[in-house]
């Protein structure tokens, strides 16, 4: 039993029973110092319960930990137990855990497979699918970078054929440069001989999965988990243009601000700024960009 319920228990002994704090202290095995120890707060406390709070209302699907990050990235200096105490003591609502995945076996019974070691070592790619309220499809192209796990793109449509994910990545191979390879299903779109032959001819190699095991492409699959818990499930389409607004919104902050707990919290590709020309006063000005 915690100190607190503890506590209660002989608040609760001592109002209806007429025994001294010492005996019941004794009989529960509790000090008598911690009993009226008087919780003493921070001034800030209010403040910060309140940011907290704020923050998880935002991001509704974040834990005590990413928002722990979130207000480190604002300056505050803070231990990731004391928001847990504040997140508990508001009864904020710890977001489930992710269910277990399968490791990326071959069909052949090895785990061996191509891990990515650097930016624009491997690139995946794959569709999600959604709907607008008026129940006709929308289409999705994710575009990640598994080592950086920066969202590239994140293509909306009504539908996209090979000739748009050419135009997708031609546009992210002048932007970021060319992968040496990347990582699809057997889709269509991925598999059709332009597709296969035009990455052939700018230096791309391909690699695509076994049929029917979505978890060797585990990169892009776990995103999309993050994508449809914290985005899709979340938003209500009216038009197809509302969901493209949305989504790069979403994109941004997922590159720019949410904190990813494979990079130390940190989020993929953080705003950084940086000096563009001297001013008058002998110093530079501030740029802000995002890479």
């Amino acid at each position: 039993m915690s100190v607190s319920k503890r506590r209660k228990i002989i608040e609760d002994i001592a109002t209806e029973y007429d025994w001294s704090e010492r005996r019941i202290c004794k009989t529960v095995e509790q000090t008598r110092a911690t009993q009226r120890y008087m919780k003493k707060l921070k001034p800030d406390e209010e403040e910060l319960t309140e940011r907290i709070t704020e923050l998880a209302c935002q991001y509704g699907r974040y834990g005590y930990r990413r928002i722990t990050a979130l207000l480190r990235a604002e300056g505050i200096i803070i231990n990731h137990k004391r928001v847990e105490r504040i997140w508990r003591q508001e009864g904020l609502k710890v977001p489930r855990n992710q269910p277990k995945r399968r490791r990326l076996w071959f069909n052949d019974g090895s785990c061996v497979r191509l891990r990515p070691e650097r930016a624009n070592h491997v690139w995946s790619y794959d569709f999600i699918m959604a709907q607008t309220t008026d129940k006709r499809t929308i289409k999705i192209l994710t575009v990640i970078d598994e080592y950086t796990k920066e969202c590239l793109a994140l293509e909306v449509a009504r539908n996209i054929k090979t000739e748009g994910v050419q135009g997708v990545l031609t546009e992210l191979f002048i932007r970021k440069g060319i992968p040496e390879y990347i990582r699809s299903d057997n889709g269509s779109e991925f598999t059709a001989t332009v597709m296969i032959k035009w990455l052939k001819d700018l230096g791309v190699k391909t690699l695509f999965i076994e049929p029917g095991s979505p978890w060797e492409n585990g990169y892009v699959e776990s995103f999309h988990g993050k994508f449809r818990d914290e985005c899709l499930n979340r938003e209500i389409f009216d038009t197809l243009w509302e969901a493209k607004v949305v989504v790069e919104n979403w994109r941004k902050e997922y590159n720019t601000v949410r904190p990813h707990s494979s990079l130390g919290y940190k989020p993929p590709a953080p705003v950084t700024y940086e000096p563009i020309f001297s001013n008058n006063s002998g110093g530079f000005d501030l740029c802000s960009t995002s890479h």
